[in-house]
């Protein structure tokens, strides 16, 4: 019998052999701000818990939930939000099968990016 020679080349392309286009990077952010989002409602349900448990477990709790890592921390889930809920418009666009050409994807990057930084902003402004 024969024995097969390995060749010495990867499967598939890979991460090392492509640049990340500005496209794959926001569809890979709109994974990792889903993911962090998780961060900030923790924060807030635990800030519930601590009002619900009483006004004694509230004044121990009070000074770490309003530090200021926990207000950035909080900010950044708000722009985790805004940028996932953009990004999530932009998918939903392109189920309909429009914005899928490689110019009008990175309009629409650009939108999501610039968006949410925007929208995180006045948000943090009314707020």
């Amino acid at each position: 019998m024969q024995t097969k020679k390995k060749k010495n080349r990867p499967l598939s392309p890979h991460i090392t052999i492509y640049r990340p286009q500005f496209t794959s990077v926001t569809s890979i952010l709109t994974r990792i701000t889903g993911n962090s989002l998780l961060v900030g409602s923790l924060i807030f349900v635990f800030w519930f818990i601590s009002v619900a448990m009483g006004e004694n477990y509230f004044n121990k709790v009070s000074p770490y939930i309003n530090s200021g890592f926990v207000d950035f921390i909080m900010f950044l889930s708000i722009w985790a939000f805004w940028y996932h809920f953009l990004a999530g418009l932009r998918h939903l666009y392109w189920d309909t099968g429009r914005g899928l050409e490689l110019y009008e994807a990175k309009i629409l990057a650009y939108i999501v990016v610039v968006g949410s930084f925007c929208l995180s902003a006045f948000t943090a402004l009314i707020i």
